[in-house]
């Protein structure tokens, strides 16, 4: 396949197929109108498209409005010679290079032809005009103009395309820029966020063994023959704090994947704040006492009912004290508040004397692993999972947390606003608690661990409270026992081998004597379908490892014996 001349391979859409086959003006300038129709007749309309003028005025009006293939002109004209038109017609820059072929009825001297041709003339026509040499003179001329005009439109394709090739650059210039920015952000996110997860890994380590050091000595003295009762106390309220602070831990943990997963769901139930506070301050409460440090709690004098997850408001409340006990040195003041505001909600304030927060540091301190060095006496302990989990928590709750500080030394100020859909009228709100029995109702229990120590000190624990408890350590052994000691309550753990704890559940339950027969679930697995998993399968309580004695002590209060 050939291509025109001219043509480029690059720009097929910008080469004419053919030359433009509109008519080209032709400008003839002749006082007498008979002139004008002769040529206008010995011209082909196809090709040329005749504009007249029958003087220079109008001449230089049609030349102002469009450009011309050629000028025909006739050089006697009465008032502006063509020759003076000519001068005109080529001091204006546009029309400068148009060719103008002159007009007579004689022929010049020498003198006058070459003085026309420098006014611009390309060639003579004499009268009476032979239509042949007209013609084959115009047609040149045409088709410069025809080939002129498609190179100029040629020229604009190519100037608009390099405008929108320039443009479409840039454009991609700034596309780069943005997605090498972006690119280095994201790189640099990713290795803070592998910093902080080395930094977290290492502090995980320290945070879990931290608790055992005191545990292992506490236990040492509690088989000390020579330690005093008050040692044999102290022993083992360490062991209740340390153990409550690393199941403390580790449902934090537990919680932060739950919620960027979107596994936790709230469980929402009406409760009255003040039993909110006061199982939060009993968590906190020891570490306050180690410390030597006030509490004060300020609550409105009417009991303000809330519909919340109970549990984890009061967890939000204990983070916070935790954090303020940590961070405020022995002997500081802790304060908590609460106050309705106007428009409906409720703010729960906790406020501290401790060591502050410096205003750098306090836009990020809500952020996930974030930990901040409070210098030699505070350290860096903790995760940097706490308050990052409260906010969260807070959120769920249609709420708002927020921190405050007027900087180190100048103590800081925690705020929780729930909104109107968290407080509940007062005839809706649940008891602030349950009563304690009078006294102790004795329970055949049957523990079922494959742990033996588990196991063990289970058993020895609820016989201190008064029940006749028997510990298995596998499945077998627990269907064996079982048929024996016809247990009214089981604490079952379920990832026992060979056979789990639900076909443990499944075959006591087929016994004769089992009907009534209560059973608890003992897993270290506390994930939303775990719950909802052992709930199906007909448990009574779910309980995750540790298991908290007075959860456990009230669970089993209100269980009644067979007479």
């Amino acid at each position: 396949m050939s291509s025109r001349p001219g043509s480029s391979p690059w720009l097929p859409d910008l080469t004419p197929v053919s030359v433009d086959s509109d008519p080209a003006p032709i400008l003839v300038v002749d006082d007498q109108p008979m002139n004008l129709d002769a040529i206008d007749a010995l011209l082909p309309p196809t090709e040329c498209r005749v504009v007249r003028a029958h003087s220079a005025d109008q001449a230089l009006l049609a030349v102002l409005e469009q450009d011309f293939a050629a000028i025909v002109l006739d050089i006697k004209m009465p008032g502006m010679s063509g020759i003076e038109l000519a001068d005109l017609i080529k001091t204006r820059p546009r029309s400068r290079h148009t060719p103008i072929l002159f007009l007579t009825a004689h022929m010049f001297n020498e003198r006058d032809i070459l003085r026309g041709y420098s006014a611009g003339a390309v060639d003579y026509l004499t009268k009476p005009i032979h239509g042949e040499i007209l013609r084959s003179k115009i047609a040149v001329f045409v088709e410069l103009f025809r080939k002129t005009r498609e190179l100029g439109r040629t020229n604009e394709a190519l100037r608009l395309e390099a405008i929108e090739r320039a443009r479409a650059e840039e454009a991609l210039r700034a596309v780069n820029h943005d997605l090498e920015h972006r690119v280095q952000e994201r790189t640099e996110a990713l290795q803070r966020a592998d910093r902080r997860k080395d930094e977290f890994i290492a502090v995980l380590g320290h945070e879990l063994r931290n608790p055992l050091a005191p545990i292992v000595s506490a236990a040492e003295v509690l088989e000390e023959p020579r330690a005093t009762p008050l040692e044999q106390a102290r022993a083992r309220d360490v062991i209740r704090r340390q153990v409550r602070q690393m199941t403390r831990l580790i449902d934090d943990l537990l919680d932060v994947g739950r919620i960027t997963s979107d596994r936790l769901v709230l469980r929402m139930s009406t409760a009255d704040l003040a039993g909110i506070i006061a199982a939060a301050v009993e968590t906190s409460r020891p570490s306050m006492d180690e410390r030597r440090q006030r509490l004060t709690i300020g609550l409105p004098p009417e009991p303000v009912p809330l519909h919340v997850d109970v549990a984890r408001l009061s967890q939000v409340l204990s983070n916070l004290l935790s954090n303020a006990t940590k961070y405020t040195a022995p002997g500081g003041d802790i304060h908590v508040t609460a106050e309705t505001v106007a428009g409906g909600g409720l703010v729960i304030r906790v406020r501290d004397t401790g060591i502050g927060i410096d205003a750098a540091v306090l836009p990020t301190i809500f952020d996930l692993f974030v930990q901040v060095d409070h210098g030699d006496e505070f350290g860096t302990s903790g995760l940097g999972i706490g308050l990052a989990l409260a906010r969260q928590l807070v959120e769920m709750h249609g709420g708002r947390l927020d921190a405050r500080s007027d900087g180190p030394g100048r103590g800081s100020e925690f705020a929780i606003w729930l909104p109107p859909s968290a407080t509940t009228p007062p005839t809706a709100a649940a008891p602030a608690g349950v009563s304690a029995p009078e006294e102790t109702r004795r329970l055949r229990v049957l523990i079922v661990d494959d742990n033996d120590d588990a196991a063990d000190m289970l058993s020895v624990m609820l016989s201190g409270w008064g029940h006749d408890a028997r510990a298995a350590y596998g499945s077998t052994a627990a269907l064996e026992l079982a048929e024996v000691f016809r247990p009214e309550i089981v604490l079952l753990d379920l990832g026992l081998p060979v056979l789990d704890g639900y076909g443990v559940a499944e075959r006591l339950r087929a016994r004769p004597w089992a009907a009534d027969l209560k059973l608890y679930a003992v897993t270290g697995r506390g994930q939303d379908d775990d719950r909802e998993r052992t709930r199906a399968a007909g448990f009574r309580e779910h309980f995750v490892k540790p298991v908290s004695p007075d959860i456990l002590r009230d669970a089993l209060a209100q269980e009644k014996p067979r007479g």
